[in-house]
This record gives structure tokens, sequence and C-alpha cells, in this order.
């Protein structure tokens, strides 16, 4: 099965970066009709996430995303378009977490 591996550096801290992958795993649940589930941790989280072909995890920390994904046999063709997706997705939502979280910063 093709895997997929993305790493996020970020400055958002954990509470921001929760809010950022709660909000990712509701796009995805949506726009994918993947099912979803948080598990909350102390230092971390991890968005467990899948569908028929596709399951993985995204692990969220206060200043990193790690997303690990494993595609079936159908989906493994489209490897590279879908990693570009998720990447595309996941850096947008981390653009307006920061611009947010400079926002908060200023008041």
């Amino acid at each position: 099965m093709p895997d997929i591996r993305i790493h996020r550096s970020h400055a958002l801290g954990l509470k921001k970066a929760r809010e950022v992958a709660w909000a990712w795993a509701e796009e995805v649940e949506k726009k994918f009709d993947m099912e979803c589930a948080v598990l909350e941790g102390e230092t971390s989280d991890t968005v467990q996430f899948t569908r028929a072909g596709v399951n993985g995890r995204l692990i969220v920390a206060a200043d990193h995303f790690d997303l690990d994904a494993k595609l079936g046999f159908l989906l493994g063709a489209f490897s590279k378009t879908i990693e570009a997706e998720i990447e595309k997705e996941l850096d947008a939502l981390l653009a307006k977490g920061a611009k947010a979280s400079a926002k908060a910063k200023k008041k």
C-alpha cells in the first residue's frame, strides 16, 4: 500500500493547533466522507481518520503536525494527487491559524 507522510512545523501552540486540526478533520469528513476521531492528550492529540481504502492519523503537537496515511490498492494510483490535496488543505488551515493567532497577539 502506498504511504503518505507529511510533516509541517508551526508556531501556533497546542491550543491553536488543536483548532486547526479539528477544522481539518471537519473538512475531510465533509469533503472526502472520512470518519474522524480525536484523541486528546496532555502534550499532543491524535486525529484518526478512515474510509474505504484509506486510514491514517494526524499527530497534533504544539510545534508540528505529522500526518501518516495508508492508501489501498485502488487509491494508490492517485497517491501523489491525494498527497498534494492534503498538503494544500493543511497549509491553508495553518496559514489561517497563524493569521488569527497574530491578530489575537496584537489585541
